[in-house]
């Protein structure tokens, strides 16, 4: 789970903008079977066995939070109304399985609850297996990693008071989960001082159930986006993670399969590289295997003038999927300039096209860009596709909207 399926860069980022850390995503397991869940080092967009998602949200974030689970077609969602603090804005979505007035109809009530923060976006599938099967057998469980830092105390004057052996303490993060009557119960025997003031999950399960929670060592990945610079290493970790496969489709052409292969051939050694030898259509099976295994960069090779016609048959397929396109994807229409084609030349009306083209399919989080490689005797084949191919990266790793529309040069 990713941001509680937050999709895309914009969607993402605004996300993390206006919701406070308070903010947090009871994910909720009916049933969970020992041993009975794969791991899998990347999260599919939902986590299959997870039955329920709950996102808290402070009021005048409930619409765009609604507007963002209808664009993406997220299932299995419900949105919260959060409370002032943290503890109130959990308890507010726990309701949601037990008090009528919160809801227009109870969810089915969990086994567990997992409970996490918006503001750490990068949770991998296996921490959250990991708390889940520990909460089973010890009702409680949360997410530790080593103290970066020495806490220190201050004393009234301001001087040093004490200070913590770091090696003692572990920093709590989320996500943390839970036998859901044990936290549930914990949030009704509350007071106002521990909902207003309190931070700590596990503790609430330790004061009022006698609960003592397992902790499990987190990932690096688990950090906290907090502050305006945190924003761009997190694009930079999601650009990172969608240029880790791209998909090269050529037709049967000699030519074009050609600098197909010399094109996987150099970006094989950087990237994850599928190739696939065929005319675009609906009923591809190998294509349609791609696009289920989230690919998110295509090239598509031909020797025509202008191709928009295959990209938009692309563009119709990845729609016709139904995969929700929770990242932009990249499609790069590389066109060569070969020796059968002496006259090729794009004129500024075919460039204009090629733009409206690139705008109209940015509004479904497609990004096109447009790659000339040329395939004459006065280009040295080899030099060209290493061109090609190290503008094909640059453009999957910067996925940079400001270019689309147009035509590089290899």
């Amino acid at each position: 789970m990713r941001c509680g399926e937050l999709p895309s860069r914009c969607a993402f980022k605004g996300a993390t903008a206006t919701m406070p850390a308070r903010c947090c995503l009871p994910f909720s397991v009916r049933s969970v079977p020992a041993g009975a869940f794969p791991t899998f080092p990347t999260p599919s967009p939902w986590v299959s066995w997870i039955s329920d998602i709950i996102v808290v949200v402070s009021p005048e974030n409930i619409e765009t939070m609604k507007s963002i689970i209808e664009k993406y077609g997220h299932k299995k969602v419900t949105v919260a109304e959060g409370g002032i603090t943290r503890h109130r804005s959990i308890f507010n979505g726990l309701k949601l399985f037990s008090e009528n007035e919160f809801s227009n109809h109870l969810l089915q009530k969990p086994e567990v609850v997992i409970i996490h923060d918006a503001v750490r976006p990068f949770v991998e599938e296996d921490i959250l297996l990991k708390v889940v099967m520990a909460a089973k057998e010890h009702g409680a469980a949360g997410a530790i990693r080593p103290l970066v830092s020495t806490v220190i105390a201050s004393a009234a004057d301001g001087c040093l008071d004490h200070s913590l052996e770091r090696a003692k303490y572990r920093a709590s993060e989320m996500p943390q989960a839970f036998l859901f009557d044990i936290i549930y119960q914990a949030y009704q025997q509350c007071t106002d001082y521990d909902l207003d003031y309190g931070t700590e999950c596990l503790h609430l399960a330790l004061k009022y159930c006698k609960t003592n929670a397992k902790l499990v060592e987190g990932t690096a990945d688990l950090w906290k986006v907090t502050y305006k610079r945190d924003l761009y290493a997190a694009e930079s970790i999601i650009k990172d993670s969608l240029s880790q496969q791209i998909c090269i489709i050529t037709d049967v052409k000699e030519a074009v399969v050609q600098v197909g292969f010399l094109l996987h051939e150099c970006l094989r050694s950087q990237i994850k590289v599928e190739a696939v030898s065929v005319s675009l259509s609906k009923g591809n099976s190998h294509l349609q295997n791609i696009f289920s295994g989230q690919c998110y960069n295509f090239v598509c090779i031909n020797d025509k003038k202008y191709a928009t016609e295959e990209i938009q048959q692309l563009v119709n397929m990845l729609e016709e999927s139904n995969i929700p396109l929770l990242h932009p994807v990249v499609l790069i229409s590389a066109h060569l300039n070969s020796l059968e084609n002496t006259s090729f030349s794009i004129d500024l009306e075919e460039l204009t096209r090629m733009k409206k083209f690139a705008r109209e399919v940015k509004r479904k989080n497609i990004l096109v860009y447009g790659l000339l490689v040329q395939c004459k005797d006065s280009f040295p084949l080899q030099e060209t596709v290493n061109s090609a191919a190290a503008l094909t990266m640059a453009l999957i790793k910067d996925r940079n909207p400001e270019l689309i529309g147009q035509l590089l040069v290899a």
